[in-house]
């Protein structure tokens, strides 16, 4: 049956024009229940998404409210709100109306890929619904009906269907459909029409055998609703009609609210769009801020200039106990207001309106309340940017030492502290596994299994090369190719050989495993991957960004096997010049899988002459030539202390832990690494200049080098930093016979100044060059197996040379540009997650060590603080000469040397010092390495000269505060 409807609607010229749309309604859509045998059997697949559907005897938990077996059936906001009520294993048996799940993708994807999820989910037995195109139960919009109304009614008209339909099976036990409905005027009228509603507290509350599900309602209680009788706090957020007048009249300004981690009462909103002023505006007090929490887009107005605030110097934490004390918060607002430089202030706002809230669910621990039997309890979050959150849970004894999870349900004015709910417990704090989940949930690394979905694209095995396949390709099975990675490596991306020619010159070859064989553009494989973007590299274990079927098995070029590959292959003569390239997919049979350690050992040995070692040689002698060629061209040596631990067999506890020795051979791989997404680079962006991904990395501003330079002064170096070439050239003079250490130092302190490389899209920048390589165009071609950007670049370069067919989102350079978004927010995630790693593994080895004595190196001084590295370790933490409840020595600080002078002891950057190292885990939820300077000893000054130091691997690389410390 066909129905339409007709609409007019104006274009953006002005014109107005008349729509007709054709609606056709079925009689063949099935009600899912598995008892029923009225309607035709429901087609799971992909177009419905729908898993085996309404179970035949509703097993769902028992209601005191309706005891007989029942379906229930939410509507819009329910869903949208209650989902981690929905996602709890209890609740099963659940309809979802088409016209809900076009609400809800309207109004939240995050929601409804959870939705989604529960459908495919077959032990939930949720089912989707096509209620806008079943012939009974489609409506269509009444004349003054707004269409909120006419969704509210539609969705009573399914419920009434539903109850009719179920009536006409033929089974002793009627099954009753059950509405949950937040909606005081939808139930209402439910109620009405004689249909079973209840809001979702009731129904919740009616499952006696699972009380714990109550912790996990959302306060419904929308942002304006106020606690009966608190005090207002909070000035009223400004409707965002209006916000977005304000910001089109320039009144208000929009950007991304970033909370400060050392200080609670102050933020930075970092302003979208071009203007060069006014790009980052402070926040500062408990009212400005205006309930406004980390990652939030807010619009913000500024303050007249004379209120103007500098950056705070001041670490403030919210500790206090009192749940409403806003007198205490005045006084700490106090603390920051002090007098400051004129140079110092910066622009200074205040947060007006909310226009996107960013929540996410949020790990951390229980501050139990101090009341007996307290229902209400504050929720503490790992990251120190969230507020406390109150919750209200009757699991307090048993969540208490426990890590859990909380989302955010909304922050009234007159609230000290958003309101939330409890949504899952993770385990013990301290725990391994559950530190590791925390820690992969706090950096939003995608880490669940990968799906049935996503595996069905996998090939079936036994797996072989095929006559197709081979069609196609080159084969070079007969090549002395070899890899060489870390020791333990089962995801081989690459493989080398080099061969001499005839006519004298060397053939080269870079083999990468040839991912995009497997992964084909949009299905669910792909989908996942590029959601993933990068393989996460823990300390104990990887999380592959494909399955393992692909990532250690059939595209890993693992030795004496047949794999397909990407060749790129040069004819080179003895200089390491380039004469030609060619790029195939091929065939290859790698002959060894060697260790950096074990490659070293072939080319050093006098009585190895095989092809292989001959091939390692060949190659090693040609990557030098290559780096030297690099260096003159100037590109930057930088050095940061990497650690390596060494695991007990049989517990996984780091029971060693060293910085890791580069051999040749590291350097032998990373030359023809960066030599073959050179040439790759370029030959996509000559096929492709509007569409090819590449890889850049800005120059610093000027400013990022000040520590360095006065660094360098301070022991009479000169370090130049107007090119990459002169810095790098500068670096390399830097030596001091009686400190051979410090050109190491310089080099780490050099790496902090640097910028971010990231991926874009060539049609969208213009500025391609790469910084640190000294290369004008470059990309990432040899690691796909653990990076999705290769995998892009990939199917361009097989397209490129003919090898693959196109596809659109392939050559869509703004998809592509909001791809390359994606990859270099998980990249960084996937940098911050494995620093923390390393900072809990290593808080795990100094647990059972007590204190130790090490040597250290001062990389920066702080005005009440100096910061060591222990290149023993790897390890950089934070010396403080001030602590509570104790007389503070004297402090001297000179940002000109720099230097810090503690009662007469003078520390500058690079002394060599002693420090104590232990773990203070007097706080469970953020343990930290304490350090205590031992030499030089402070005069004067009885006190253990300092405490607490944060380890350098912490959650995210320390921000530059050069503005703060002048």
């Amino acid at each position: 049956m066909l129905t339409s409807r007709t609409f007019v609607r104006r274009t953006r010229a002005g014109a107005v024009v008349k729509v007709v749309r054709e609606h056709y309604l079925r009689d063949d859509i099935a009600c899912g229940a598995a008892a029923c045998r009225l309607c035709p059997p429901a087609a799971p697949g992909p177009g419905s998404g729908n898993a085996p559907g309404l179970e035949a005897r509703p097993s769902g938990p028992a209601s005191s409210l309706c005891p007989g077996p029942h379906f229930v059936l939410p509507d819009t906001n329910l869903l949208l709100h209650q989902i981690d009520i929905l996602e709890d294993p209890v609740i099963k048996n659940v309809i979802v109306l088409q016209t809900v799940l076009q609400e809800v993708r309207n109004r939240s994807a995050p929601v409804y890929k959870r939705i989604r999820d529960l459908i495919q989910n077959p032990e939930k037995h949720f089912y989707s619904f096509t209620n806008e195109h079943h012939r009974e139960t489609y409506i269509e919009q009444k004349r003054g009906e707004t269409s909120n109304d006419r969704n509210d009614r539609a969705i009573r008209v399914a419920v009434k269907w539903y109850n009719e339909h179920l009536k006409r099976i033929e089974d002793e036990e009627k099954i009753q459909v059950v509405f949950l409905t937040n909606d005081r005027t939808n139930k209402e009228k439910a109620l009405e029409e004689g249909i079973t509603a209840y809001t979702c507290e009731e129904y919740i509350k009616s499952l006696t055998a699972n009380p714990e599900l109550v912790d996990r309602l959302a306060c419904v209680s929308d942002e304006g609703k106020e606690i009966e009788g608190g005090k207002i706090i909070f000035p009223e957020h400004i409707p965002l009609s209006k916000l977005q007048q304000g910001i089109k009249s320039g009144i208000y300004l929009q950007g991304t609210y970033r909370a400060s981690r050392e200080n609670y009462l102050e933020a930075t909103v970092w302003v979208h769009g071009d203007a060069e002023e006014n790009k980052e505006i402070i926040v500062q007090g408990l009212k400005h801020l205006n309930r406004a929490i980390h990652e939030d887009v807010v619009a913000v107005e500024l303050l007249a200039k004379d209120e103007w605030v500098a950056p705070s110097s001041v670490v403030l934490q919210d500790d206090g106990q009192n749940e409403e004390g806003i007198e205490s918060e005045e006084e700490k607002e106090n603390i920051l207001k002090t007098s400051v430089n004129k140079d110092m202030l910066r622009p200074t706002g205040r947060v007006v309106g909310i226009i996107k809230r960013n929540w996410r669910p949020y790990c951390g621990m229980l501050s139990k309340s101090q009341i007996k039997e307290a229902r209400r309890h504050l929720f503490t979050p790992a990251d120190r940017r969230i507020p406390r959150i109150r919750i209200e849970t009757r699991q307090a004894d048993t969540l208490e030492g426990q890590r859990i999870i909380v989302a955010i349900d909304g922050w009234p004015r007159n609230s000290r502290y958003p309101n939330g709910h409890f949504v899952k417990n993770l385990g013990s704090a301290g725990d391994k596994e559950t530190e590791t989940e925390v820690l992969l949930l706090e950096h939003d690394v995608p880490h669940q299994a990968f799906s049935q979905a996503v595996l069905s694209f996998l090939p079936k095995m036994p797996w072989s090369i095929t006559e197709e396949d081979m069609k196609h390709r080159e084969d070079l099975r007969h090549l002395n190719v070899c890899s060489v990675d870390p020791p333990g490596c089962t995801d081989i991306d690459d493989a080398l050989h080099c061969r001499e020619m005839e006519n004298g010159n060397l053939e080269v070859g870079v083999h990468i495993a040839d991912v995009s064989h497997f992964i084909r553009p949009g299905n669910a494989l792909d989908e996942e991957s590029v959601k993933r973007g990068t393989t996460v590299y823990l300390c104990e274990k990887r999380i592959d960004m494909v399955p393992e079927l692909l990532s250690s098995n059939l595209c890993s070029l693992r030795s004496n096997v047949d794999r397909l590959a990407f060749s790129c292959i040069w004819e080179m003569n003895h200089k390491a010049e380039i004469l030609k390239t060619r790029f195939t997919k091929s065939i290859i049979n790698s002959k060894a899988s060697l260790t950096y350690a074990e490659a070293q050992m072939r080319i050093d040995s006098a009585t190895m002459n095989d092809a292989i070692t001959t091939s390692l040689r060949g190659l090693n002698k040609l990557a030098k030539v290559l780096k030297k060629k690099r260096i003159d061209n100037g590109a930057l040596t930088l050095a940061s202390p990497e650690v390596r631990f060494h695991m007990d067999s049989e517990t996984h506890d780091p029971i060693d832990l060293q910085t890791k020795e580069l051999k040749e051979t590291n350097s032998m791989v990373e030359e023809f690494m960066l030599l073959a997404n050179i040439s790759v680079a370029q030959k996509i962006y000559d096929e492709f200049p509007e569409f090819a991904l590449l890889r850049k990395h800005p120059a610093p501003p000027p400013s990022n080098y000040d520590i360095l330079v006065k660094s360098a002064k301070s022991k009479n170096l000169e370090i130049k930093t107007d090119s990459a070439k002169a810095l790098a050239e500068s670096l390399d003079k830097a030596e001091s016979p009686t400190f051979p250490y410090l050109n190491t130092l310089l080099r780490i302190l050099a790496t902090r100044c640097m910028m971010q490389a990231v991926y874009f899209c060539s049609g969208m920048d213009n500025d391609f060059h790469h910084y640190g390589l000294a290369s004008p165009i470059y990309t990432h071609f040899t690691s796909p197996i653990r990076r999705y950007a290769d995998i892009i670049v990939h199917r361009l370069l097989a397209v490129a040379i003919g090898a693959d067919s196109t596809y659109p989102e392939l050559t869509d350079k703004h998809k592509l540009a909001e791809m390359c978004k994606n990859l270099n927010y998980r990249h960084k995630m996937a940098q911050y997650a494995q620093r923390a790693s390393v900072a809990f593994h290593t808080q795990l080895f100094f647990k059972t060590k007590g204190v130790v004595n090490e040597d250290a190196y001062i990389l920066f001084v702080r005005k009440n603080a100096i910061v060591v590295l222990i290149p023993k370790y790897g390890l950089e933490g934070t010396v403080f000469f001030e602590e509570k409840d104790k007389p503070t020595p004297k402090l001297e600080y000179n940002s000109e040397v720099p230097s810090l002078t503690v009662e007469d002891t003078t520390l500058r950057v690079f002394d060599k010092v002693k420090v104590n190292i232990m773990l203070d885990d007097s706080n469970i939820q953020h343990q930290k390495m304490r350090m205590v300077l031992v030499e030089p000893k402070i005069l004067g000054n009885d006190m253990p000269a300092s405490l607490s130091a944060e380890a350098s691997s912490k959650d995210e690389p320390e921000k530059k505060k050069k503005k703060l410390q002048k």
